[in-house]
């Protein structure tokens, strides 16, 4: 298991970027599935994108959010980046960060396979 925590939240106005950053401490990071999640109010906690482990480094997003944010992963610094741009009010949300091994891609957008979670940093976007 990695502990995982996450940073750079904020208040942004409409159309702003932020980045956000997801450090882990722990054995074998490089081959863990990194998994990106948010919650929003009164909402159910959906998938935003992934990047696999082991040597694989392929990179998945939601649709709400493909062609906007763009996942990266340093090993090296056990680090893993969510870089948003264009950013929405519908983007408000409780941002985590998950990791998980043996995740299969049919699964990658599920949260079972993610056994590691952050506590969350919150992303507010409002005028």
């Amino acid at each position: 298991q990695v502990h995982l925590i996450e940073s750079g939240g904020g208040l942004v106005q409409p159309g702003a970027s932020l980045r956000l950053s997801c450090v882990a401490s722990g054995p074998a990071f490089s081959r863990y599935t990194v998994g990106w999640f948010r919650q929003a109010p009164g909402k159910e906690r959906e998938f935003v994108g992934a990047v696999r482990g082991s040597g694989g480094n392929t990179y998945h997003y939601a649709d709400s959010v493909k062609g906007r944010f763009t996942i990266s992963r340093d090993n090296a610094k056990n680090t893993v980046t969510l870089q948003m741009n264009g950013l929405t009010p519908e983007d408000k949300s409780l941002y985590y960060c998950a990791a998980g091994q043996g995740i299969i891609l049919s699964m990658i957008r599920a949260e079972s396979g993610y056994k590691s979670w952050g506590q969350g940093t919150q992303v507010t976007v409002s005028s």
